[in-house]
């Protein structure tokens, strides 16, 4: 399994680069059903029986695997937004 640190991540100034993603988990729904784990293993790791790992600002190389584990998740648990867009 890749290591999920990988990706693009902040620069000094706290900027992300150009077409990142940002990945938010609803713990609070996350029932640890471990979908997203298997739909895309390189970005999401259940560690333990509960504890969801996952990178929260992949490439944007990485949509397409993202979107496969938010799609999968059955809670709809998995945001996913450009990291350039307003979160709110």
């Amino acid at each position: 399994m890749s290591d999920l640190n990988h990706h693009d991540r902040p620069s000094a100034d706290g900027r992300r680069a150009a077409g990142g993603l940002r990945v938010t988990v609803d713990l609070n729904l996350c029932q640890a059903y471990a979908q997203c784990c298997y739909a895309a293993p390189d970005h999401f790791v259940l560690k333990g029986r509960e504890a969801l790992h996952y990178d929260p600002a992949p490439s944007a190389a990485a949509r397409d695997d993202i979107e496969r584990a938010r799609i999968a998740c059955p809670v709809q648990a998995i945001r996913v937004e450009d990291a350039g867009a307003d979160p709110r």
